[in-house]
């Protein structure tokens, strides 16, 4: 779908960013996993009045076998069919290959995040300008992360290290790439926190925000008490303003039908029809706890101005 052709209401990254920080909220950034259950984000967010994120990265894309345009399809059907009038992003989270990221804003994403944060501070810059400056010239946000996040599940990335954000790095990243927001690493985890428990250190955010005015991005919101949450939103100077949340959304949804085991999304669109609405409710309800007891941005969307 063309930018021009895009619902009013479909917003870029910066455009929802901006807001969320003015306002003391975060965006949450639900990923689905499947294309069924899209309907299910979109229609808690219409439910709570919130702006929202709907997002998918490039891994979970092979995982489930679905392609940025399948995705993207079904988001703008959503919007139409389910009459979706809130702010929402649609968004490529975790991508190495500048193919997929090009592929994904030809299909109609409004945000791509660029992740080259295995590499050396020099590489990770250069591949993030490079991302920066062709989705901007599209009219399309950006996000980079710098430090590393570590996982648990291994499905939105395919590493377990961690390392923490440097501040000073922090700086000289956004200035040279001049990336819209910045994932950093300050103590969360892709995935079900079992033994290793979440934690955040709200120094090392408010050094980062000291030091850019960029948009700051918490990975891995699964699981992160609501009250430690709250506190990184609201540092003063800008905290936290979007926030991942994926493994939530899919236990939610395979836990409705008594299964452990992720399917392709193939499989989820052959659910029989009962099974497909009994795991959107679900979704549906996790989503709209999320944006009620986590994120703040109940009601906010009326906040926007197209």
């Amino acid at each position: 779908m063309k930018l021009q052709n895009k619902p009013a209401n479909v917003i870029t990254l910066k455009k929802g960013l901006e807001q969320a920080e003015k306002e003391g909220y975060a965006l949450g950034s639900f990923s689905p996993r499947y294309t069924p259950m899209i309907a299910a984000v979109l229609r808690a967010g219409q439910k709570a009045n919130s702006p929202l994120i709907v997002q998918i990265s490039s891994k979970e894309l092979v995982r489930y076998g679905i392609t940025p345009k399948e995705f993207a399809d079904e988001f703008y059907s959503r919007i139409e069919a389910e009459n979706i009038t809130v702010p929402v992003v649609l968004h490529l989270d975790h991508t190495k290959d500048m193919a997929v990221i090009r592929d994904a804003i030809e299909a109609g994403f409004t945000s791509v995040m660029i992740d080259a944060s295995e590499k050396e501070l020099a590489a990770n810059i250069a591949d993030s300008k490079e991302a920066a400056d062709y989705a901007h010239s599209k009219g399309v946000s950006v996000e980079a992360e710098l430090g590393m996040i570590g996982t648990t599940d291994f499905v939105e990335t395919d590493k377990d290290e961690e390392l923490y954000t440097d501040p000073k790095e922090a700086e000289q990243f956004v200035r040279e790439t001049n990336v819209d927001a910045l994932a950093v690493s300050c103590g969360t985890a892709h995935g079900v926190y079992m033994v290793k428990q979440p934690k955040i250190d709200y120094e090392r955010l408010q050094a980062i925000r000291s030091l850019t005015p960029v948009h700051l991005v918490l990975h891995g919101g699964s699981g992160v008490p609501a009250d430690m949450m709250a506190k990184a939103i609201r540092l003063p100077g800008g905290g936290v303003s979007k926030v991942n949340i994926a493994t939530d959304l899919e236990l939610a949804f395979l836990g409705s039908l008594g299964r452990e085991e992720r399917m392709t999304n193939e499989e989820c669109r052959n659910l029989p029809a009962d099974q497909l609405e009994k795991g959107r409710a679900a979704v549906e309800a996790t989503v709209l706890d999320k944006i009620t007891n986590f994120l703040g941005s109940k009601n906010m969307a009326d906040r926007f101005d197209f």
